[in-house]
């Protein structure tokens, strides 16, 4: 999944050949995820029809500070326009675009909401050679530079005008490129590597029947989506389960406790960050039956024996590691959860108690205390499970 799914993306068009490509900077935002809105200056409608990019984008494209509906004149907010946006792309952006942001001159509404605009902008310069490298120009793309814009690379190769050399705007794919690696070399968890378990496990009676608990997957999975979007390396370790992800993580399928033990020990050594958010029996049978019981046996008891504790391996094994641990209780459950931070090793513990309405297992939303090394305890209101995993990291980030 791109760091552009879900964004909401304005893209500014002006008046320049290379006005041609922005179709497929709009559809390559498109197949991203993203919402595209698009702001024409009155010279680009010279290059590209308002109607192909409202048809590529699904919105209406913008290149006045009215419309007139039914003779009725309807005023374009430029200010609401920068305020919704996560991020501006000004591509291409001319010599005459580029001067006038400089100098804050007003004149149509792609400045007027680039102005307005809070979000990070890029800036997709587009001119023929000597033009590019006019000492006026360069001035203006430093000030830009200065006061936090990102002005992308231009591109070398045949110009408009019939020279070579530097000056063109990127291809859209090179500029898609290099505003996702940007965004992913600003988030926080960029080149870090986050182990998250999740889900039950499944201990075989026999071929049919299993020990297993409620868990659902649902706490890691959202764990292990929001780090993806932290800019994480993630390797998702879960157990049997519904739920399914469309983010770009690493997933490795067990079903027993002693398969998940077995993945978390090939790759503990290698991550920065595991959180074992998997609800992993504590029990299994102690002989597994090769055929399936029948009721007539009469079976009046299982034999059961410990399961590999997997946290405690982590915790004892760990190195560098920032080791989270989570603690589903039924009572005195800080006092518990206290003990199994320290018993484990652990850096921190997720503790949520039966007794809380709408936490737990099958459900879309939690009820958490984060409880620190130092037995700092934080608690937190009842929440959606991706808004609780959002409220995790942001623990960890203060302590890793």
């Amino acid at each position: 999944m791109s760091v552009l799914s879900g964004k909401k993306i304005l893209l500014g068009i002006t008046g320049g050949i290379a006005a041609y490509k922005a179709p497929l900077i709009v559809r390559l935002l498109k197949s991203k995820k993203a919402e595209v809105r698009v702001i024409m200056t009155p010279a680009a409608k010279d290059f590209v029809t308002p109607l192909t990019l409202s048809t590529l984008s699904g919105n209406p494209v913008l290149s006045s500070f009215t419309d007139s509906q039914d003779d009725n004149p309807v005023w374009n907010n430029h200010v609401e326009l920068g305020k919704w946006a996560d991020l501006f792309i000004i591509a291409p952006a001319t010599s005459l675009t580029i001067s006038a942001m400089v100098n804050a001159k007003c004149n149509n509404l792609l400045i007027a909401t680039y102005l307005s605009c809070t979000s990070k902008v890029y800036i997709a310069p587009a001119m023929d050679l000597d033009m590019y490298n006019h000492p006026s120009n360069q001035s203006n793309l430093e000030k830009l530079k200065s006061i936090g814009n990102e002005v992308l690379p231009v591109g070398e190769g045949f110009l408009a005008s019939g020279l070579h050399g530097k000056g063109r705007m990127l291809e859209p794919e090179e500029i898609t490129k290099k505003i996702e690696q940007d965004i992913l070399d600003k988030l926080p968890l960029n080149g870090k590597k986050v182990l998250i378990t999740a889900g039950p496990t499944y201990e075989p009676i026999d071929p049919v029947r299993f020990i297993a608990n409620h868990s659902t997957g649902k706490m890691g999975f959202a764990l292990a989506e929001h780090a993806v979007k932290l800019g994480a390396e993630v390797t998702l370790i879960t157990g049997p389960t519904s739920i399914s992800t469309t983010f770009d993580m690493q997933i490795f399928k067990v079903v027993t406790s002693e398969e998940m033990f077995i993945q978390v020990k090939k790759i503990f050594n290698k991550i920065d960050i595991a959180i074992a958010a998997a609800a992993v029996a504590d029990f299994k049978p102690k002989e597994p039956h090769k055929i399936k019981l029948k009721k007539e046996i009469n079976l009046n008891t299982i034999k059961l024996v410990p399961t590999q504790d997997i946290l405690a391996w982590m915790g004892q094994n760990k190195n560098q590691q920032f080791l989270l641990g989570f603690a589903l209780e039924t009572n005195d459950e800080i006092k518990n959860a206290i003990r199994k931070l320290k018993s484990k090793n652990l850096d921190a513990i997720v503790m949520n108690s039966l007794k809380n309405s709408g936490a737990g297992f099958s459900g879309d939303t939690n009820k958490v205390s984060y409880i620190s090394r130092k037995e700092e305890i934080i608690q937190f209101e009842l929440k959606l499970k991706n808004q609780v995993a959002e409220d995790i990291f942001t623990q960890i980030l203060k302590n890793e």
